[in-house]
């Protein structure tokens, strides 16, 4: 049996462990019409994959009351239809189940909502390999990916928090991994943008779930 290089392992969601495209960018557009305001093309739908989800909104449309309707409307949406547009990426479920029976704690940090980022790992079968799952908060008062990286650390042992990674796929999981003072893999197989993701600086890249696998010691 292999020992994983970390003790501990923080995935990112979306773009990293699944590819939400469908479900995503149809909510935003139908979040978007709800409001009367045109949908951006389908470049800036993409690059809305990862990002706290108010951001995006409040970036577009210029306005804080709109952007949290805009963010209620998506959620209403996306809760009932729109996360279960997506798919897990061959391989992460085999990944995951060697790095727990080679003794590595697993945890979701994601910039989800935490009840929906829950919802999606028990659709798809994943839940019973991650120790916990952290993600934002209705209210937004949780929602800074750093934020939420520095919670699922908190619950992590004092060793394990010595030998962690982050992995996930925009400057975001780079930048809140940088932030909490542990290292980063990103993922160029996701939403973010290769030269932005290697302008950020992270410890490492992986092009692939096949090289994700070697770098975390598989």
């Amino acid at each position: 049996m292999k020992v994983p290089r970390y003790r501990a392992v923080l995935f990112d969601l979306d773009g990293t462990l699944t590819d939400p495209y469908d479900g995503i960018t149809r909510t935003f557009v139908y979040a978007l019409e709800r409001l009367g305001v045109n949908p951006p093309d389908d470049t800036t739908l993409r690059s809305w994959i990862g990002p706290p989800l108010h951001d995006s909104f409040r970036a577009y449309l210029g306005d804080e009351e709109l952007a949290m309707r805009g963010v209620r409307a998506y959620r209403e949406r996306y809760g009932a239809i729109g996360m279960y547009e997506n798919r897990v990426y061959p391989g992460i479920p085999e990944l995951l189940r060697d790095l727990r029976a080679g003794g590595c704690r697993l945890f979701l940090a994601t910039s989800k909502l935490h009840s929906v980022a829950e919802a999606i790992l028990d659709h798809f079968g994943l839940t019973n390999y991650f120790d916990a799952s952290f993600g934002a908060s209705p209210d937004a008062s949780l929602s800074a990916k750093a934020d939420i990286i520095a919670a699922a650390l908190a619950h992590m042992r004092p060793e394990e928090r010595a030998s962690c990674v982050m992995v996930g796929d925009t400057v975001y999981d780079v930048a809140g991994a940088r932030a909490n003072g542990i290292p980063c893999i990103a993922v160029t197989y996701g939403y973010g943008a290769r030269a932005a993701l290697e302008a950020a600086g992270p410890d490492a890249l992986a092009h692939s779930v096949g090289e994700l696998r070697t770098l975390l010691g598989f």
